[in-house]
Order: structure tokens, then C-alpha cells, then sequence
């Protein structure tokens, strides 16, 4: 009897050994959302009062408002100024982000007249990063005025198939 109640025992000693083998801990569960990513456009692109010639020619409009002719494009004096394409990005403190500007040129329409632009850049090139939670990209690009382009106001409604810029969190 000794001898089944000393194998009771024993069996008893490892049921109760067995169930604290086991251990839990919990942890808590956190997620942190940034402000969202959002773009505005404050200036448009305007390459000022162009003039066309025999020869076909480009007008180069850079980031500081500056345009430079080439070939058979001028630029009068007294004309409309010119202004490079600005955009303002919101978003949260100093994270980087990714810019996309059109990579195909756009036709700019005056009836059934037309031109293009493209060649266009970017001051931050293809991706930048916030200061303070905002930041100011200037796009410039490329006039191609044509041989005796005909005289006119050429535009090109802000849309995807006209003038964008995409930014997305990195």
C-alpha cells in the first residue's frame, strides 16, 4: 500500500510540477500616425512674352524665373514676366518624400494651334525632405516655339494630361 501511495505521490508531484512549466506576459500594441502628405500649387508657369522667328527655337524657363532663348525664340522687353511653376508640400516634420513631375511633353493649345513644353525639372530633383513640416519645390521646363509659331495665348489646363506634381511619403 506503501508502495501505490508513494506512485500516487510521485504522479501527483508531476501534475502539479507540469502545470507551472508555462509563463504569460503581455505587451501593449501602439501605432503613430504622421500628418498626411498634401501639395498645393501657389504660382503657375508662364514663360512671359516669347517671339517667333523663321526659325524654330526653345525658350529654357529655370527656377528662379529666369528664361533663356535659343535658336529663333526672343524675349521683347515690356513683356509678360515670367514665373516658374511653384508648389508648396505639407506634412509631417522632416520626412522625406518622393516627387514626380510629367516625364512626356504637353501641348499647350491656342485654337487649333499649338506648342509644347517639356524638359521639365524639378529644384529638388526626384525627392526631398520636409523642413519644419513644409517645403517649396520650383519646376521649371522647356518652351518649343516653332518656326513662325502663329501669335497668341498657348494653355494648357492644371491636370495629369497637363502640368502635375506627385508627392508620396518615402
Amino acid at each position: 500500500m506503501k508502495e501505490k501511495f508513494l506512485s500516487m505521490a510521485v504522479l501527483m508531484a508531476a501534475v502539479v510540477s507540469c502545470s507551472y512549466a508555462q509563463s504569460t506576459a503581455f505587451g501593449s500594441t501602439t501605432a503613430e500616425l504622421v500628418t498626411p502628405i498634401a501639395i498645393s500649387k501657389t504660382t503657375d508657369m508662364h514663360f512671359g512674352t516669347v517671339a517667333a522667328s523663321g526659325t524654330l527655337g526653345t525658350v529654357v524657363l529655370d527656377w528662379a524665373d529666369a528664361v533663356t532663348p535659343s535658336g529663333g525664340a526672343s524675349i521683347p522687353t515690356g513683356g509678360v514676366t515670367p514665373t516658374t511653376a511653384v508648389f508648396h508640400i505639407t506634412g509631417q516634420g522632416t520626412s522625406g518624400f518622393s516627387i514626380a513631375i510629367p516625364g512626356a511633353p504637353i501641348t499647350l493649345s491656342n485654337g487649333a494651334q499649338t506648342m509644347t513644353v517639356s524638359d521639365f525639372t524639378c529644384d529638388e530633383g526626384s525627392s526631398a525632405n520636409l523642413i519644419a513640416g513644409e517645403l517649396d519645390i520650383y519646376v521649371g521646363a522647356t518652351l518649343n516655339v516653332a518656326a513662325n509659331q502663329a501669335a497668341g495665348t498657348y494653355t494648357k489646363a492644371g491636370d495629369m494630361s497637363g502640368l502635375f506634381v506627385t508627392v508620396n511619403y518615402n
